[in-house]
């Protein structure tokens, strides 16, 4: 009789948010400590890293993927963590602590379709904050915010501006309401492009003001 196959979890990993999107030696080696000789790394579009862990070692391996400085989430129906650019003018002219912070309050949040933020320093926009479910572009010393954007299929679009020059307190606060409104009225597996369609742009502005 065959031994039973342990359940694997799957678990979504990145080297946080700094200049780029990097790993380092002893990070890819605490990775390949828990990946069997006929597994793989799965490189996502959306900077993160998907590995199989054994659910019985699975908050061992957090633990030890964290202290390497990894940042770890769940994977499914969850707010992903945040898409950046590289911060290549410097982390306090393009706003790094400020896409830190926001990252912690929303990433990992449950929704009803997963939901991809992304977040760029400058009006060149190399995070494509315009073409995810909810954008950040830091334009002088304001933040502007974008929703519903799809880079996807026939129908991809730029997402639509809902407010310009927040501060850091603003952003977070309007951010974190949207992504409320859109878990307390968003269908199951509705896009958030398709969400704001049917629930109304200027219905949305209003809750968020």
């Amino acid at each position: 009789m065959s031994a039973t196959t342990e359940t694997k979890i799957k678990l979504a990993v990145n080297g946080g948010i700094d200049f780029g999107s990097k790993l380092n030696a002893k990070q890819l080696v605490t990775l390949a400590k828990y990946l069997g000789d006929d597994q793989e790394l799965e490189l996502t579009t959306f900077q993160q890293l998907y590995i199989e862990v054994p659910e019985s070692r699975k908050e061992e391996a957090i633990a030890e993927f964290e202290q390497t400085g990894l940042s770890c989430y769940p994977v499914g129906n969850f707010v992903k963590s945040l898409r950046t650019c590289n911060f290549c003018k410097g982390a306090e002219e393009e706003g790094m602590p400020v896409a830190i912070e926001l990252n912690k309050r929303i990433a990992g949040t449950p929704v009803p379709f997963t939901l991809k933020p992304a977040y760029t320093g400058c009006p060149v926009g190399c995070g494509e904050p315009l073409v995810n479910d909810i954008g950040i572009m830091k334009i002088q010393d304001g933040y502007n915010l974008y929703a519903g954007g799809k880079s996807k299929g026939q129908d991809a679009a730029p997402g639509s501006l809902l407010f310009e020059q927040l501060t850091p307190e603003e952003l977070y606060d309007k951010v974190e309401k949207l992504i409320m409104i859109y878990s307390e009225h968003g269908r199951k597996r509705e896009q958030m492009r398709k969400f704001i369609s049917r629930f109304g742009m200027e219905e949305l502005k209003e809750l968020l003001e």
